[in-house]
């Protein structure tokens, strides 16, 4: 490969890194989603620590990505670090919705708002249901 080639490649990967990293932390700042979050889970003196995992979390993403790595780990590892990937998502999706005040606005059309706790939980239980019938349905574990 020339020089003028990997020139190329290296300022396109790096304009393309400062794309998804600026529209990444527009989408934590703009929309409070971290101090929400806290609020959300009453753990406020942590805010640091929430950001600072967002911070690495993106770092051994791209890394891991870009080196296309590998673990070699027993099927058993799969359900805690299944857990830990819905826990994320599902704390991530909740406090962005309460960011957008999305649930109260839904509950107050529909004639529920002294029931937004048991909305909010019959949409996490739904979530969880049908995510375990996909998985034990539809996953073929012996291939």
């Amino acid at each position: 490969m020339t020089t003028l080639k990997v020139l190329l490649v290296v300022f396109v990967g790096f304009a393309g890194g400062l794309a998804v990293g600026t529209g990444f932390v527009a989408f934590l700042v703009v929309l409070g989603v971290i101090p929400r979050l806290t609020q959300l889970t009453k753990t406020t003196k942590r805010i640091h620590a929430y950001e600072w995992s967002a911070v690495a979390g993106a770092i051994v993403g791209g890394w891991m990505s870009l080196r296309h790595s590998v673990w070699h780990l027993s099927k058993y590892w799969l359900v805690p670090i299944g857990l830990l990937h819905g826990v994320f998502i599902g704390m991530l999706a909740a406090a962005l919705t309460e960011v957008l005040n999305v649930w109260p606005i839904l509950a107050k059309r529909i004639g529920v708002d002294d029931k937004i706790v048991a909305l909010l939980m019959a949409i996490a239980f739904g979530k969880v249901a049908g995510a375990l019938f996909h998985w034990l349905y539809f996953v073929d574990y012996f291939r």
